[in-house]
Protein backbone atom coordinates (compact mmCIF):
# COMPACT_ATOMS: atom_id res chain seq x y z
CA UNK A 1 0.00 0.00 0.00
CA UNK A 2 2.74 2.40 0.79
CA UNK A 3 4.30 1.54 -2.04
CA UNK A 4 1.24 2.61 -4.40
CA UNK A 5 0.92 5.68 -2.61
CA UNK A 6 4.26 6.80 -3.53
CA UNK A 7 4.23 6.34 -6.80
CA UNK A 8 0.51 7.69 -7.20
CA UNK A 9 2.42 11.42 -5.21
CA UNK A 10 5.31 10.62 -8.18
CA UNK A 11 3.02 9.82 -10.93
CA UNK A 12 0.97 13.15 -10.09
CA UNK A 13 4.48 15.43 -9.99
CA UNK A 14 5.10 14.25 -13.11
CA UNK A 15 1.54 14.84 -14.97
CA UNK A 16 1.74 18.77 -13.47
CA UNK A 17 5.67 18.77 -14.24
CA UNK A 18 4.74 17.81 -17.85
CA UNK A 19 1.87 20.57 -17.95
CA UNK A 20 4.86 23.21 -16.87
CA UNK A 21 7.04 22.36 -19.41
CA UNK A 22 4.53 22.41 -22.11
CA UNK A 23 3.95 26.17 -20.97
CA UNK A 24 7.40 26.85 -20.98
CA UNK A 25 7.94 25.75 -24.57
CA UNK A 26 4.43 27.99 -25.57
CA UNK A 27 5.95 31.02 -23.93
CA UNK A 28 9.00 30.72 -25.25
CA UNK A 29 7.60 29.66 -29.00
CA UNK A 30 5.63 33.08 -28.42
CA UNK A 31 8.58 35.36 -26.98
CA UNK A 32 10.40 34.25 -30.53
CA UNK A 33 7.62 35.44 -32.80
CA UNK A 34 6.57 39.00 -33.72
CA UNK A 35 4.78 41.59 -31.38
CA UNK A 36 1.26 40.64 -32.10
CA UNK A 37 1.99 37.22 -30.17
CA UNK A 38 2.10 39.05 -26.85
CA UNK A 39 -1.28 38.54 -26.98
CA UNK A 40 -1.16 34.72 -27.16
CA UNK A 41 1.50 34.94 -24.33
CA UNK A 42 -0.57 36.43 -22.01
CA UNK A 43 -3.79 34.54 -22.47
CA UNK A 44 -1.54 31.19 -21.70
CA UNK A 45 -0.67 33.04 -18.67
CA UNK A 46 -4.10 33.98 -17.53
CA UNK A 47 -4.79 30.25 -18.35
CA UNK A 48 -1.76 28.77 -16.03
CA UNK A 49 -3.31 30.93 -13.52
CA UNK A 50 -7.03 29.22 -14.47
CA UNK A 51 -5.06 26.07 -14.27
CA UNK A 52 -3.95 26.26 -10.82
CA UNK A 53 -7.37 27.09 -9.51
CA UNK A 54 -9.31 23.71 -11.30
CA UNK A 55 -6.48 21.72 -10.24
CA UNK A 56 -6.90 23.00 -6.40
CA UNK A 57 -10.22 21.70 -5.21
CA UNK A 58 -9.12 17.99 -6.49
CA UNK A 59 -5.47 17.92 -5.10
CA UNK A 60 -6.68 19.36 -1.89
CA UNK A 61 -8.74 16.37 -1.52
CA UNK A 62 -5.85 13.73 -2.61
CA UNK A 63 -4.09 15.53 -0.02
CA UNK A 64 -6.74 14.99 3.20
CA UNK A 65 -7.28 11.70 1.73
CA UNK A 66 -3.80 9.99 1.88
CA UNK A 67 -3.08 11.38 5.04
CA UNK A 68 -6.51 9.71 6.53
CA UNK A 69 -5.52 6.58 4.38
CA UNK A 70 -1.95 7.07 6.09
CA UNK A 71 -3.08 7.34 9.97
CA UNK A 72 -5.87 4.31 9.50
CA UNK A 73 -2.93 2.09 7.97
CA UNK A 74 -0.90 2.71 11.02
CA UNK A 75 -3.49 2.34 13.15
CA UNK A 76 -4.18 -1.10 11.63
CA UNK A 77 -0.70 -1.82 12.16
CA UNK A 78 -0.34 -0.96 15.08
CA UNK A 79 -3.72 -2.71 16.18
CA UNK A 80 -1.83 -5.79 14.60
CA UNK A 81 1.04 -5.58 16.75
CA UNK A 82 -0.84 -5.70 19.84
CA UNK A 83 -3.08 -8.09 18.24
CA UNK A 84 -6.47 -6.27 18.63
CA UNK A 85 -10.48 -7.44 17.45
CA UNK A 86 -10.18 -8.92 13.78
CA UNK A 87 -13.01 -7.48 13.22
CA UNK A 88 -12.01 -3.80 14.12
CA UNK A 89 -8.88 -3.91 11.68
CA UNK A 90 -11.29 -5.05 9.24
CA UNK A 91 -13.26 -1.77 9.76
CA UNK A 92 -9.91 0.33 9.39
CA UNK A 93 -8.81 -1.54 6.36
CA UNK A 94 -12.47 -1.01 4.67
CA UNK A 95 -12.07 2.76 5.66
CA UNK A 96 -8.85 3.09 3.91
CA UNK A 97 -10.72 1.47 0.61
CA UNK A 98 -12.68 3.65 0.80
CA UNK A 99 -10.64 6.87 0.95
CA UNK A 100 -8.21 5.47 -1.34
CA UNK A 101 -11.23 5.27 -4.06
CA UNK A 102 -12.08 8.64 -3.18
CA UNK A 103 -8.22 9.37 -4.20
CA UNK A 104 -8.89 7.43 -7.28
CA UNK A 105 -11.95 9.61 -8.27
CA UNK A 106 -10.28 12.97 -7.71
CA UNK A 107 -6.80 11.52 -10.20
CA UNK A 108 -9.42 10.28 -12.59
CA UNK A 109 -10.87 14.08 -12.34
CA UNK A 110 -7.31 15.85 -11.92
CA UNK A 111 -6.02 14.23 -14.83
CA UNK A 112 -9.29 15.04 -17.42
CA UNK A 113 -8.72 18.66 -16.33
CA UNK A 114 -4.93 18.67 -17.47
CA UNK A 115 -6.17 16.69 -20.89
CA UNK A 116 -8.84 19.03 -21.40
CA UNK A 117 -6.01 21.90 -20.66
CA UNK A 118 -2.91 20.63 -22.95
CA UNK A 119 -6.21 20.20 -26.17
CA UNK A 120 -7.20 23.64 -25.42
CA UNK A 121 -4.08 25.63 -25.35
CA UNK A 122 -2.47 23.32 -28.00
CA UNK A 123 -2.45 24.82 -31.60
CA UNK A 124 -1.92 21.54 -33.78
CA UNK A 125 -1.58 22.05 -37.30
CA UNK A 126 -4.70 21.36 -39.24
CA UNK A 127 -4.99 18.05 -41.61
CA UNK A 128 -6.77 20.18 -44.37
CA UNK A 129 -9.12 18.06 -47.03
CA UNK A 130 -12.10 18.18 -49.11
CA UNK A 131 -15.33 17.16 -47.69
CA UNK A 132 -18.97 17.62 -48.04
CA UNK A 133 -20.28 19.11 -44.76
CA UNK A 134 -23.28 17.58 -45.18
CA UNK A 135 -21.72 14.31 -45.34
CA UNK A 136 -19.74 15.06 -42.12
CA UNK A 137 -22.79 15.99 -40.35
CA UNK A 138 -25.06 12.65 -41.44
CA UNK A 139 -22.23 10.44 -40.18
CA UNK A 140 -22.29 12.24 -36.96
CA UNK A 141 -26.15 11.94 -36.65
CA UNK A 142 -26.23 8.28 -37.41
CA UNK A 143 -22.85 7.91 -34.29
CA UNK A 144 -24.93 9.97 -31.92
CA UNK A 145 -28.22 8.18 -32.48
CA UNK A 146 -28.24 5.34 -29.88
CA UNK A 147 -27.35 7.83 -27.34
CA UNK A 148 -29.74 10.44 -27.97
CA UNK A 149 -32.87 7.56 -28.01
CA UNK A 150 -31.23 6.49 -24.27
CA UNK A 151 -31.86 10.08 -23.70
CA UNK A 152 -35.13 10.38 -25.22
CA UNK A 153 -33.85 12.84 -27.12
CA UNK A 154 -35.72 12.90 -30.59
CA UNK A 155 -33.17 13.94 -33.77
CA UNK A 156 -34.65 16.24 -36.67
CA UNK A 157 -32.22 16.57 -39.55
CA UNK A 158 -32.45 18.82 -42.32
CA UNK A 159 -30.05 18.89 -44.97
CA UNK A 160 -29.12 21.45 -48.06
CA UNK A 161 -29.95 19.85 -51.27
CA UNK A 162 -27.06 20.06 -52.92
CA UNK A 163 -22.66 18.90 -51.38
CA UNK A 164 -21.12 21.53 -49.23
CA UNK A 165 -17.47 20.96 -49.95
CA UNK A 166 -15.14 22.65 -47.17
CA UNK A 167 -11.39 22.26 -46.73
CA UNK A 168 -11.37 21.37 -43.92
CA UNK A 169 -10.08 19.26 -41.06
CA UNK A 170 -12.64 16.18 -40.57
CA UNK A 171 -11.68 14.86 -37.56
CA UNK A 172 -11.38 18.28 -35.76
CA UNK A 173 -14.59 19.24 -37.01
CA UNK A 174 -16.32 16.16 -35.68
CA UNK A 175 -14.91 16.79 -32.22
CA UNK A 176 -16.85 20.86 -32.46
CA UNK A 177 -20.16 18.46 -33.66
CA UNK A 178 -20.09 16.23 -31.11
CA UNK A 179 -19.44 18.87 -28.17
CA UNK A 180 -22.68 20.60 -29.48
CA UNK A 181 -24.43 17.65 -29.44
CA UNK A 182 -23.26 16.60 -25.80
CA UNK A 183 -24.38 20.15 -25.10
CA UNK A 184 -27.53 19.79 -26.13
CA UNK A 185 -28.10 16.73 -24.57
CA UNK A 186 -27.21 17.95 -20.92
CA UNK A 187 -29.62 21.05 -21.80
CA UNK A 188 -32.69 18.58 -22.24
CA UNK A 189 -32.74 16.33 -19.05
CA UNK A 190 -35.75 15.25 -19.86
CA UNK A 191 -35.77 14.42 -23.23
CA UNK A 192 -36.81 16.76 -26.30
CA UNK A 193 -35.62 17.58 -29.64
CA UNK A 194 -32.09 18.10 -31.04
CA UNK A 195 -32.26 19.54 -34.84
CA UNK A 196 -29.13 19.77 -36.98
CA UNK A 197 -29.64 21.91 -40.80
CA UNK A 198 -27.40 23.09 -43.13
CA UNK A 199 -27.51 25.61 -45.62
CA UNK A 200 -25.22 27.78 -47.80
CA UNK A 201 -25.26 31.62 -47.32
CA UNK A 202 -22.91 33.37 -50.14
CA UNK A 203 -19.70 31.73 -50.23
CA UNK A 204 -20.57 29.87 -46.89
CA UNK A 205 -21.07 26.70 -45.09
CA UNK A 206 -23.68 27.02 -42.16
CA UNK A 207 -23.91 24.21 -39.19
CA UNK A 208 -27.02 25.14 -37.19
CA UNK A 209 -27.30 23.06 -33.87
CA UNK A 210 -30.16 23.34 -31.92
CA UNK A 211 -32.08 22.00 -28.82
CA UNK A 212 -35.46 22.18 -27.08
CA UNK A 213 -33.54 22.67 -23.37
CA UNK A 214 -33.61 24.89 -20.41
CA UNK A 215 -31.52 27.65 -22.66
CA UNK A 216 -29.22 30.10 -21.34
CA UNK A 217 -29.89 33.24 -19.31
CA UNK A 218 -28.18 36.39 -20.96
CA UNK A 219 -25.76 36.91 -18.34
CA UNK A 220 -24.50 33.50 -18.65
CA UNK A 221 -24.73 33.38 -22.68
CA UNK A 222 -22.06 35.95 -22.82
CA UNK A 223 -19.68 34.24 -21.40
CA UNK A 224 -19.97 30.52 -22.50
CA UNK A 225 -16.77 30.87 -24.75
CA UNK A 226 -14.59 31.69 -21.65
CA UNK A 227 -12.24 29.36 -20.99
CA UNK A 228 -12.79 27.29 -17.58
CA UNK A 229 -16.42 29.07 -17.29
CA UNK A 230 -18.91 26.12 -16.58
CA UNK A 231 -22.59 26.24 -15.48
CA UNK A 232 -22.23 22.53 -14.27
CA UNK A 233 -20.48 21.44 -11.33
CA UNK A 234 -18.62 18.58 -13.33
CA UNK A 235 -17.91 20.80 -16.69
CA UNK A 236 -14.57 21.39 -17.49
CA UNK A 237 -15.31 24.88 -19.03
CA UNK A 238 -12.87 24.34 -21.92
CA UNK A 239 -15.26 22.70 -24.30
CA UNK A 240 -16.80 25.37 -26.17
CA UNK A 241 -13.88 27.45 -25.91
CA UNK A 242 -12.08 24.48 -27.81
CA UNK A 243 -15.06 24.39 -29.81
CA UNK A 244 -14.88 28.06 -31.35
CA UNK A 245 -10.73 27.70 -31.34
CA UNK A 246 -11.02 24.79 -34.00
CA UNK A 247 -13.56 26.75 -35.95
CA UNK A 248 -11.52 29.93 -35.77
CA UNK A 249 -8.70 27.94 -37.15
CA UNK A 250 -10.83 26.64 -39.65
CA UNK A 251 -11.35 30.24 -40.96
CA UNK A 252 -14.81 29.54 -39.78
CA UNK A 253 -16.97 30.93 -36.34
CA UNK A 254 -19.37 29.57 -33.89
CA UNK A 255 -22.02 32.03 -32.58
CA UNK A 256 -24.93 31.56 -30.32
CA UNK A 257 -28.18 32.13 -29.63
CA UNK A 258 -30.31 31.55 -26.60
CA UNK A 259 -34.07 31.71 -24.84
CA UNK A 260 -34.69 30.90 -20.85
CA UNK A 261 -37.72 27.77 -21.47
CA UNK A 262 -37.04 27.55 -24.98
CA UNK A 263 -33.84 26.38 -26.26
CA UNK A 264 -30.52 26.86 -27.55
CA UNK A 265 -28.45 27.55 -31.21
CA UNK A 266 -25.31 27.12 -32.27
CA UNK A 267 -24.50 28.30 -35.16
CA UNK A 268 -21.23 27.60 -37.33
CA UNK A 269 -20.40 28.92 -40.51
CA UNK A 270 -16.82 27.79 -42.86
CA UNK A 271 -16.09 29.46 -45.70
CA UNK A 272 -17.02 27.00 -48.99
CA UNK A 273 -14.24 25.74 -51.48
CA UNK A 274 -13.49 28.47 -54.36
Amino acid sequence: MWRFLACFAAGLLAGVSAVIVFMRKKASKTQKGKSGHFKQLEELSKLTGELAHEIKNPLSTIKINLKLVSEELQDSKSAAAGKADVDSNQQRLARALRKMAVIQKEADRLEQILDDFLRYADRADLQLADADVNQLISDMVDFYSPQARSHSITIRQGLYGEPLVCKIDADMLKQVVLNLFINAQQAMKDGGELIIRTDKQNAQAVIQVSDTGSGIAADKLAHIFDAYYSSRPQGSGLGLPTARRIVEAHNGSLSVNSELGKGTSFTIKLPLKA
